[in-house]
């Protein structure tokens, strides 16, 4: 499939998570049995039901308002697109699928993450979404930055 398509899938598959705010829309995105993973916490899904479920219960609409991505670098190939993001949000609403099981602390986040969508027949097989917990965790105050190697958004 031409790169651009696969860009274009992927932008398409962002937008509707992110501005449209569609379920349908999203899944449309993905072929029968797509696989999702957040890496660092262990949560997305394994096949349609798993990931539906996953986005309608979890992800799709329960991001913070304020919630902004935007792309640092974009690497486009054959049947795979990876995005660098910056997503930036204040941590006021529960994100169990980032924060499982952390009440809303108000803390303003800004976090790399890195996006690997993997395509097959034009549709996203498998999105993998990696992040530093270390740092996520430090800029909502459940980790001590001075006592790890780790840092906030700076």
């Amino acid at each position: 499939m031409e790169q651009s398509l696969l860009a274009d899938i992927f932008d398409a598959h962002v937008r509707h998570e992110f501005i449209d705010k569609n379920v349908d829309a999203t899944m449309q995105t993905m072929p029968a049995e797509p696989s999702l993973l957040h890496l660092r916490t262990l949560t997305g899904g394994d096949g349609q039901q798993a990931v539906r479920r996953f986005y309608e219960q979890v992800f799709v609409g329960k991001w913070p308002a304020d919630t902004k991505v935007v792309r640092l670098s974009r690497t486009v190939g054959s049947e795979q697109v990876v995005d660098e993001l910056l997503i930036s949000f204040t941590h006021d609403v529960p994100m169990e699928f980032m924060l499982p099981g952390v009440p809303p602390t108000g803390k303003p986040v800004e976090l790399p993450t890195v996006v690997v969508m993997k395509f097959d027949d034009g549709k996203i097989a498998h999105e993998h979404i990696y992040w530093d917990q270390g740092s996520l965790l430090a800029q909502v105050g459940l980790l001590d930055p001075t006592l790890l190697p780790v840092i906030g958004a700076q």
